[in-house]
């Protein structure tokens, strides 16, 4: 899930006649049904999918298994009638179409598992440091589980809001190069998978992998194409605290730092927001349980937001966009560093606010956050800002995986595009500007296969498909900067489909490798489609008009972009072989 965060503290007198909603919003299920036509539409958390066209299912197509042998037993029933498999979670953060059914006419192709009630067992094995935990458990829920015991996930993202199956499946990951590095799958010791087998052996088996089981190497990272994860066991640790404490600093020479930052402290990140040039290294390291504090990390992007706040937001930013004023973002931007600098962006000591560094808690309450997941009991006007029953934030989402020795050169073209304009940055601050978390090399197949930085920024997106954006260019040529230029590889959840041009080629053998397990698990593809296809085989082959607006392909022809409108495409100003949809009648303001 997108680190991104618009403070709340200005407009709200401007739009007094926006609809405040009086019921509380906790998010909404991502499988909704028409009961007078027994068909249901699957979303992700946005309910808008990168291509923006919709997933279709009938009713009687999705079933919520409870436990194990009713997940084997729906794929068994779906192999015998030879149906198209998809899992999907309450939580449904995955931006890629992995969820999805075939795009087929025929709604009756197709199976979806809903793992919303799959979520009964939490096991902890306090003598091995080990948890196992149904496919459908929520991260929060199993984090507080394993405190319960004195114990520790050493790992996991900085969102909350997802099932142990969905973060496995997809290569959710927090920070750090220490011990087994900071990607969840990392941690993975085993699984269980319902995968389809022979009519003798009932249709549905299940399959177990452990310790040096090269199917484990496939399954960590697996994008659901090789079966049903049924369970999950990570390692753990015993409890510790963090103690944490936010540099907010000059990015002069940030390139050059990273290096020594990530040896030195555990859980390191660096936020970058370069139309301030400033950088904020996080200095974030275990401490010893009986430490002093109670802290919590609350970061602000994941709180509760007022549901007319965030629609004042979204009409904010859409009306600098409409009048392509950069100077309205960049005012904006300004404040919002300064307020995350004041509230260190939603640390809490002791529970309550923040007061002083170093803020010390512990790790049940540091590592992950998203506390707008949860009604609140006195407020029934609040929800994730991002909410899309609420028409508040909507935005792009790229995280690129770059290897740590190409960073530093990364960076430069990045400060050189930066030197261009300084003003043409303004619009990703108002988020979180580039946030780079460190990645440990993995034995995964489609893990990291060395120590990398993962690249990742939010940004405005359009209500409408062929409206351009403000600064379109400079997005898309710093989107093909990271993933072409420097050979970095997509974060499996997010991004547009621009990301996974070329991807099989940046794994190499171990993407044959995964191929293979694949093939051995489901030789007839039931559990992939052609959007699980899309992503693994990645091809640049929808041209049509304003399609790299939405990052459905590269521009090659000015129709590409919107030449209506005075976006045509153009090479990039730093990185030269990028083309991108330049505005090209007028100047910003």
């Amino acid at each position: 899930m997108a680190a991104l965060w618009l403070f709340t503290v200005t407009i709200l007198c401007c739009f007094p006649k926006l609809p405040l909603y009086i019921q509380a919003m906790p998010p909404p299920n991502p499988i909704k049904c028409n009961s007078s036509t027994n068909i249901c539409t699957l979303q992700n958390s946005y309910a808008v999918w990168g291509d923006r066209k919709e997933c279709q299912v009938v009713q009687n197509s999705i079933i919520y298994p409870t436990n194990e042998e009713e997940l084997r037993l729906a794929v068994a029933n779906a192999n015998k009638k030879r149906l198209k498999v998809k899992v999907v979670t309450k939580f449904s953060h995955t931006i890629p179409k992995l969820a999805c059914p075939s795009n087929n006419n025929n709604n009756n192709s197709s199976l979806i598992i809903s793992t919303e009630r799959y979520d009964s067992i939490i096991d902890v094995d306090v003598e091995n440091l080990s948890v196992t935990a149904d496919a459908g458990v929520g991260l929060r829920a199993m984090i507080d589980r394993v405190a319960a015991f004195g114990l520790s996930l050493v790992a996991s993202p900085y969102w909350e809001g997802v099932s142990v199956g969905g973060m496995i499946s997809t290569g959710a990951h927090g920070s750090s190069w220490w011990g087994k590095g900071g990607s969840m799958h990392d941690h993975v010791i085993g699984m269980r998978l319902i995968v389809p087998a022979k009519q003798s052996q009932g249709y549905a088996q299940v399959v177990e992998v452990k310790g040096q089981d090269p199917l484990l190497r496939a399954a960590k990272v697996s994008l659901g194409v090789l079966g049903v994860i049924s369970k999950v066991t990570l390692s753990l640790e015993r409890g510790f605290k963090r103690s944490v404490t936010y540099n907010f600093t000059n990015d002069d020479d940030f390139e050059h730092e990273f290096m020594d930052l990530a040896k030195r402290h555990e859980f390191a990140d660096i936020q970058w927001y370069p139309s301030r040039h400033t950088v904020v290294y996080r200095n974030d390291d275990r401490v010893p349980i009986n430490t002093p504090g109670d802290g919590v990390n609350d970061f602000l992007g994941f709180q509760q937001n007022s549901v007319l706040v965030s629609q004042s937001l979204r009409a904010t930013e859409r009306s600098f966009e409409n009048s392509k004023s950069v100077k309205g973002k960049c005012i904006l931007a300004s404040s919002f560093v300064g307020y995350k600098k004041t509230t260190a962006n939603g640390l809490k000591n002791n529970n309550l606010i923040f007061t002083n560094y170093p803020v010390i808690g512990h790790q049940s309450k540091i590592q992950t956050s998203g506390s707008c997941l949860y009604s609140s009991p006195t407020r029934k006007d609040l929800t994730c800002p991002w909410d899309p029953r609420i028409k508040g934030l909507f935005f792009f989402e790229t995280t690129s995986i770059i290897p740590a020795h190409k960073f530093p050169d990364f960076i430069r073209d990045i400060k050189t595009l930066l030197d261009l304009n300084p003003e043409n940055f303004c619009g990703v601050d108002m988020y979180n500007g580039f946030l780079f978390r460190f990645v440990k090399s993995s034995d995964a197949y489609l893990g990291q296969s060395e120590d990398s930085i993962v690249v990742d920024f939010n940004y405005y997106r359009s209500d409408d498909p062929k409206t351009p954006r403000l600064n379109e260019d400079v997005w898309e040529e710093v989107e093909q900067i990271a993933f072409f230029k420097y050979g970095g590889k997509p974060h499996w959840g997010k991004n547009r489909k621009v990301a996974f041009l070329g991807v099989d080629k940046k794994f190499g053998n171990n993407f044959n490798k995964f191929i293979e397990a694949k093939n051995l698990l489901d030789p007839q593809k039931m559990f992939s489609t052609e959007w699980s296809d899309e992503i693994l085989f990645g091809s640049n082959n929808k041209f049509g008009d304003g399609c790299a607006l939405e990052g459905e392909c590269i521009c090659s022809e000015d129709r590409h972009c919107n030449p209506v409108d005075g976006y045509f495409c153009r090479p990039g100003l730093v990185y030269d072989q990028a083309r991108v949809c330049r505005y090209s009648i007028g100047i910003y303001h």
